[in-house]
């Protein structure tokens, strides 16, 4: 009985140990490169137009790890998830600097209209968050929660952008 248990005991030493040359042995410049690209942010992100764009209202302090629980490409739409993510800007997605045309009504934007980098963050963020918002309403309605325990995401202009 005591041959048996030595001999199991091997057999899984041998196999943890393989395991951990296998992992070790794969192609270390393939892993080193994708560790280095993909970095994520924690913390506060601050977004602000590009420099070229005089900023009408204060930039936002974006909250990057409370988003974790979205996929990355709800935001970066464009990301193929092994390459390094591009800004709005300079990823011939939302590269328009300059206000196209007034929509008719808010958040109802042309194609050409989206391709204008504040109308596609403000359809994205402020889109989600009003969904957010309603799903939070209904919820409340139906648990009774308590006033100081809701939970509240930013859909107007001051909240996100702070007076200066």
């Amino acid at each position: 009985m005591y041959r048996i248990q030595v001999a199991v005991l091997c057999l899984v030493i041998v196999f943890v140990f393989g395991m951990a040359l296998n992992v070790a042995g794969q192609n270390k410049s393939d892993t080193k490169e994708a560790v280095e690209d993909m970095v994520v942010p924690m913390g506060i992100i601050v977004i602000k137009p590009d420099p070229s764009v005089e900023p009408k209202r204060a930039p936002v302090e974006f909250n990057h790890a409370k988003h974790f629980t979205y996929d990355c490409r709800t935001c970066h739409h464009k990301w193929e998830g092994n390459t390094k993510i591009s800004n709005c800007t300079t990823s011939n997605c939302h590269d328009l600097l300059k206000a196209p045309k007034k929509p008719t009504r808010y958040l109802a934007y042309t194609k050409d209209g989206i391709k204008y980098y504040k109308y596609a963050y403000h359809k994205n963020c402020i889109g989600c968050h009003k969904e957010i918002k309603v799903k939070q309403k209904n919820m409340e309605m139906l648990s009774k929660t308590p006033e100081k325990e809701k939970k509240v995401v930013p859909t107007s202009c001051s909240e996100c952008h702070p007076k200066e």
